[in-house]
C-alpha cells in the first residue's frame, strides 16, 4: 500500500480518534473508582481480568493482523466499535465486490470506510431500538422457533463467507487460480490438530496466529510448485473518444 497523502490523512485521522475513544473508555471507569474509592487492587485485577485477557489478547492480536490489510483505515473504527467477524469482514467484503474495488487502493479504503461506518450506524439504531422494544417483543423472542433461527444466524452468515471466498479467485491486482486449494489444506491441518494432538476449544486466538504463518508458507510452497497460480489481473482498456469529439474540443 503506497503511503499517499491520502493514506497519511486517514490514518492520522484515525489515530487521533482513535486515542481519543481509548482515553475515554479507560477514563470514565477510572475517574468513577477515584471519585467513590473503589479502586481494585493489582491482584484483584488480575484474578478477574486474567483468564479473559489470556483468552482475548491472542484474539484479538490475531484479527489486527489479518483484518487490517483488509480493512485499511477503516480498522481503527472497526476494531473500535466490535462486531468484527461478524458484522464489519463481510459488510465489507461484500462492500468490495459490489464496487469491484481493489485492496490496497484509495478507492478500496474509501469503500470500506463508507461500510464499515454505515454498519456501525445501523448496529447502533438496531441496539437502540431493541433496548427500547425489549419488553414488548419478550414473548416473540422467547418463542422456540425464533430462538432456534437466531441460533443459525451466525454460522449461515460465516458460511456465505467462505463460500464467496472460495468462489472468487480476484485478490487485489492478481487472480489466484486454485486459491481453495490453500483452504483445504488450512482445514486439513486444523483438524489434525483438534482431534489428535489436542482441542482448540479456548485456544482459537492462539491457533489464528499460528495458522497466520501456516497459511501464508503454505500459500507459497503452493505457488511455487505450480498447485495454485498467481497472475495479474487484466484490466479493462479505457475506451478511446473518437477523433470527431477530439475535434470537436
Amino acid at each position: 500500500m503506497k503511503k499517499t497523502a491520502y493514506f497519511r490523512k486517514m490514518h492520522n485521522i484515525g489515530k487521533i480518534a482513535g486515542t481519543i475513544s481509548i482515553a475515554i473508555m479507560f477514563g470514565i471507569p477510572l475517574v468513577i473508582c477515584v471519585v467513590y474509592d473503589i479502586m481494585p487492587t493489582f491482584n484483584e485485577y488480575i484474578a478477574v481480568a486474567g483468564t479473559l485477557l489470556a483468552i482475548y489478547v491472542p484474539t484479538a492480536l490475531s484479527e489486527v493482523l489479518s483484518y487490517t490489510p483488509m480493512l485499511g483505515s477503516s480498522a481503527y473504527l472497526t476494531f473500535l466499535t466490535g462486531n468484527v467477524g461478524n458484522i464489519k469482514i463481510p459488510v465489507t467484503l461484500n462492500a468490495f465486490e459490489v464496487t469491484e474495488s481493489d485492496l490496497g487502493t484509495e478507492r478500496g479504503d474509501a469503500v470500506a470506510a463508507v461500510a464499515v461506518g454505515t454498519a456501525s450506524l445501523v448496529t447502533m439504531i438496531c441496539l437502540i431500538v431493541g433496548v427500547v422494544l425489549l419488553v414488548p417483543l419478550k414473548p416473540v423472542l422467547s418463542n422456540p422457533t425464533v430462538s432456534t433461527c437466531t441460533a443459525q444466524m451466525l454460522p449461515a452468515l460465516f458460511g456465505c463467507q467462505l463460500v464467496q471466498q472460495l468462489t472468487s479467485n480476484k485478490s487485489g491486482d492478481y487472480i489466484i487460480n486454485g486459491k481453495w486449494k490453500v483452504f483445504l489444506a488450512a482445514f486439513a491441518i486444523i483438524c489434525l490438530i483438534h482431534f489428535f494432538i489436542m482441542p482448540i476449544n479456548g485456544k482459537e486466538g492462539y491457533l489464528m496466529i499460528g495458522m497466520l504463518i501456516g497459511v501464508s508458507a503454505i500459500a507459497i510452497l503452493m505457488n511455487k510448485f505450480g498447485i495454485i497460480k498467481v497472475v495479474p489481473a487484466t484490466k479493462p482498456k479505457p475506451v478511446e473518444e473518437p477523433a470527431e469529439a477530439e475535434e470537436a474540443k
